[in-house]
């Protein structure tokens, strides 16, 4: 199950843009470990610095900080469509006619294979297997003919699926994000000595790190068009409801960042409140899997009155095994990333709180780690309903066929890792504790109804093609 991206993009005066884009990237590693890259426009020219790997890896601070220019964006990735490879590794730059343009994208587009035949028998050359690069080029071709604003509105009609991105034309920022707002984008502004400026980031922590104002969420359909101090908002698209990923709140997001108005540690907080109130147990002690489980293991220690003991030690130097590659690769890091603290759990009723259970091998590892530890009962309770469906709309699930809630029941999902119980959190105290209507969320790979038509998949009746969608600038 691979994880989204991260993308940023930054607009000052008087102070260099690299610098700050790298530790608002570094903010957002969380949301991919794969690749790193920042482009950084400066008097018609655009200097990209890309790598694989995570972000101190591929950025050395004596190229930071010799890099001119004002307007830059970044991205960190895993890969969600495109394989692992630098060619796949963003930003994507192209040089037209009119000049340059640099893109940053993180989502999924469902008709991309669609878009990437149609320009190939245009003629189209393409260089990468990434979305980012189908975006780019149908762009460059309405670029040719009009002005950012109607190329963007055009662009937006083709794309089906999700997507937030950021966009350099020559020097001006561009941030967008899809008219059901899957994946979150915000906007925040930023003081200092050397000068001040926009930053628009996927969380609202890549503000933060600058001691920033956050200034609100981009709203779905929306196009941010900003040159130097002076930014314009051109609400291209309203959709009647939105699709918000629930995953961001469960699981993806940093628990400090504002998405979509919600502070993710308190929605985290209300879930194992909810999972308390839902599945009740009888034990000594309540353990996160840390590190996207300690904030929903704290609301059900507070719900049910169960102390909150550490029963698992992370090793902070390895990376997201949800993210991992393969099995082999994700066992051994297991091993590597989780440590029991033996005298916490000796003899004692363990309660186990995780985000999520997708293939349901690393639970069942976690679970063993800790009985063979010494613990007498172990219970696991799970802050998200079962994984039962894919993700079409940028994260990459595995097929129906892995996903061991969509081949098993609950009972037989608590059997097979080895748990004395186990609960999930519903689908309604989903909802609640993440504060927005069902309507304005995307719960596809909870329920299998989509928010965008997919071929051979159910989509929820609402207002969903592109062209559907009302004008409003």
């Amino acid at each position: 199950m691979n994880e989204a991206c991260g993308v940023v993009g930054a607009s000052f005066t008087g102070q260099k843009a690299a610098l700050p884009i790298y530790y608002s990237l570094y903010a957002l590693q969380h949301r991919g470990q794969e690749s790193a890259g920042i482009s950084v426009a400066h008097e018609g020219n655009t200097r990209s610095i890309k790598g694989m790997g995570i972000v101190p890896w591929v950025f050395k601070k004596t190229d930071l900080l010799s890099i001119p220019g004002s307007v830059g964006i970044g991205h960190v990735r895993y890969s969600t469509s495109g394989g692992s490879e630098l060619e796949n590794a963003q930003p994507l730059t192209i040089n037209f006619r009119g000049g340059t343009i640099a893109i940053a994208h993180n989502g999924n587009l469902v008709n991309s294979e669609e878009l990437r035949l149609e320009l190939t028998r245009m003629g189209q050359i393409f260089l990468s297997d990434s979305d980012t690069e189908v975006i780019a080029h149908l762009l460059v071709k309405d670029l040719m003919r009009n002005n950012i604003v109607e190329a963007v509105r055009r662009l937006m009609r083709r794309l089906v699926g999700s997507y937030s991105f950021v966009m350099l034309l020559n020097d001006i920022l561009i941030a967008v994000r899809d008219p059901l707002g899957f994946k979150p984008l915000c906007l925040g502004r930023v003081e200092s000595e050397g000068g001040s400026g926009y930053i628009v980031a996927s969380e609202s922590v890549a503000i933060d790190v600058h001691d920033g104002e956050f200034i609100r969420d981009v709203c779905p359909g929306e196009a941010l068009v900003i040159t130097g101090n002076r930014i314009e908002s051109h609400q291209i698209y309203q959709q009647k409801n939105t699709a918000h990923c629930v995953f961001e709140y469960i699981y993806f997001a940093r628990p400090d960042s504002i998405i979509d108005g919600k502070l993710v540690y308190d929605v985290r907080l209300k879930i194992g409140e909810r999972l308390a109130s839902e599945h009740p147990v009888d034990a000594d002690m309540i353990s996160p899997v840390p590190d996207s489980g300690i904030t929903s293991a704290i609301g059900y220690s507070k719900k049910s009155g169960i102390e909150y003991i550490e029963a698992l030690m992370k090793n902070r130097y390895v990376g997201r095994t949800f993210i991992m590659p393969s099995d082999v690769v994700r066992k051994k890091a297991v091993q590597l990333k989780l440590n029991v603290i033996k005298p916490n759990i000796a003899d004692r009723r363990v309660v186990l709180i995780d985000d999520s259970i997708v293939r349901g091998n690393t639970s069942r590892r976690i679970v063993d780690k800790v009985r063979r530890a010494g613990a007498s009962e172990v219970h696991v309770r799970i802050g998200s309903p079962p994984i039962k469906t894919p993700c079409y709309l940028g994260i990459d699930m595995p097929t129906r066929e892995e996903l061991i809630a969509s081949q098993k029941s609950v009972s037989e999902i608590e059997t097979a890792i080895h748990a004395e119980t186990l609960g999930y959190l519903s689908i309604d105290g989903l909802v609640e504790a993440i504060g927005i209507p069902a309507s304005d969320l995307c719960l596809g790979c909870l329920t299998g109804v989509y928010p965008v038509e997919i071929p051979g998949e159910q989509c929820v009746q609402r207002q969903f093609r592109l062209e559907e969608f009302d004008l409003v600038d």
